[in-house]
């Protein structure tokens, strides 16, 4: 497709579902299809054109010192880096290493750990390289990864939210699960993007999109109390898809006396990581 803007899909640590999702746009898919060349995406040919690239999409985040090299090596080859989901964004579940020692991990897991080759965290590709653009989610929606593709191939900035997932709840008319019903909610603190899935089936917000912009650390922590969350609830509550989010580190550390050994490891410099 000579001359059409070129397209390139990563894959780093992750359960590819964000990938998936953008498999499962189907009929969108193929129509982006038309006015772009997809130039590497394992996930869906095995065809690999070398770069540049005009846009790069990224999932996934960095645990070893060779994802570490590479993320650069995609870096220099992208006009444009977006990341998309809570992995490359976020550290995924993974950045739970984060907060104890990964070697032990992998003496439990595997028979022989030396031949485990990690690295102690798992860090979100702003850690080590310029990012464009960040779609949050595990996994990210459709319907923002098909703005954010569309916006690029306009020329545009991308229009996604802001907002916190209680905007949603309000657009949608779902009465609020934690004044109604006292269920522990992160919605306040989490960034929109679902549409307030969990809420508008009477379960409180997981915090899959990662923080807001400004979430109010103290006030909700006071929620999560008061709907009966125990001090270590309130710090596991913010330590699952986007543990590795610097805000939800913060919001963590609101808590009265966390648990001994629950505090992030102190990350290297970008650059140093993996050197």
């Amino acid at each position: 497709m000579t001359g059409a803007p070129t397209l390139a899909v990563w894959k780093f640590a992750s359960c590819d579902g964000c990938q998936l999702t953008l498999l499962d746009c189907e009929d969108e898919l193929l129509a982006i299809a038309d006015r772009v060349d997809i130039a590497h995406f394992t996930e869906a040919s095995s065809r690999s054109q070398p770069g540049p690239y005009d846009v790069s999409l990224v999932e996934g985040s960095v645990t070893t010192a060779a994802d570490a090299e590479r993320i650069r090596r995609v870096r220099a080859m992208s006009r444009t880096l977006v990341t998309i989901g809570a992995c490359a964004s976020a550290g995924g579940v993974q950045a739970l290493r984060n907060f104890a020692d990964v070697r032990e991990f992998a003496s439990v897991v595997y028979a022989r750990p030396d031949y485990i080759s990690a690295l102690a965290t798992s860090t979100p590709v702003a850690a080590h390289v310029d990012v464009d653009f960040e779609l949050r989610g595990c996994p990210v929606d459709r319907r923002q990864l098909l703005e954010v593709l569309t916006a690029l191939l306009a020329g545009r900035k991308p229009n996604i939210p802001a907002h916190s997932v209680c905007f949603e709840c309000k657009q949608r008319a779902v009465v609020c699960v934690a004044v109604a019903r006292g269920t522990p909610c992160l919605g306040p603190v989490t960034h929109a993007g679902c549409g307030a899935l969990c809420p508008a089936h009477q379960r409180g917000c997981y915090g899959c999109f990662g923080p807001a912009e400004t979430p109010n650390a103290g006030a909700q922590a006071g929620l999560l109390r008061a709907a009966g969350l125990s001090e270590a609830d309130v710090l596991r509550a913010y330590r699952t898809f986007n543990a590795g989010a610097p805000a939800f580190i913060e919001l963590s550390r609101v808590t009265d006396g966390p648990p001994p050994g629950s505090g992030p490891r102190d990350l290297p410099e970008r650059g140093d990581q993996g050197d």
